[in-house]
């Protein structure tokens, strides 16, 4: 059963994101608490949203996203940040059946786009993404600014 997240799936979630992050090579780099996921889902101005995959009453995948918006279409977006199901699951359907929920919260509200990265090295989900019609966005390099980096610019004058 694919469902929007209730704040007793949380912990389970936290679960799948740290098992996400080992899988990506990078457990290392993942600090996500519960209390930090529990806020940004259903805290007093929730930012974060996600869907879950229940099997047998135990959460087995999650898809957790955020609106984002292109001021071209002039309308939100979905940006998914996270989809991961467990290995023992894989194959079952799950992971489509997320991103089918995520593409109908899309079509229901009016979004424009479903968008998320992925690894280079991340044959697999690469494979499984394209048989579902997405197309790589490799006109655009992403950038990220962070630790040091991002201090040290926030803290210039402006």
């Amino acid at each position: 059963m694919i469902r929007r997240a209730t704040r007793d799936d949380v912990p389970a979630i936290a679960e799948l994101v740290y098992e996400l992050a080992e899988y990506e090579k990078a457990r290392h780099e993942c600090t996500l608490t519960v209390e930090q996921l529990d806020v940004a889902l259903f805290g007093p101005s929730p930012a974060l949203f996600a869907h879950v995959v229940e099997v047998d009453e135990t959460i087995v995948g999650t898809a957790v996203w955020f609106l984002n918006f292109s001021t071209w279409d002039g309308v939100h977006g979905i940006y998914l940040e996270d989809l991961y199901v467990t290995p023992q699951q894989r194959g079952a359907g799950h992971g489509k059946a997320l991103l089918a929920a995520l593409a109908r919260e899309c079509t229901e509200q009016g979004y424009s786009r479903l968008s998320w990265a992925v690894l280079d090295w991340n044959a697999p989900s690469i494979a499984f993404y394209e048989a579902l019609g997405a197309r790589p966005q490799d006109e655009w390099t992403a950038y990220r600014l962070n630790g040091e980096a991002l201090t040290r610019l926030g803290s210039m004058p402006t």
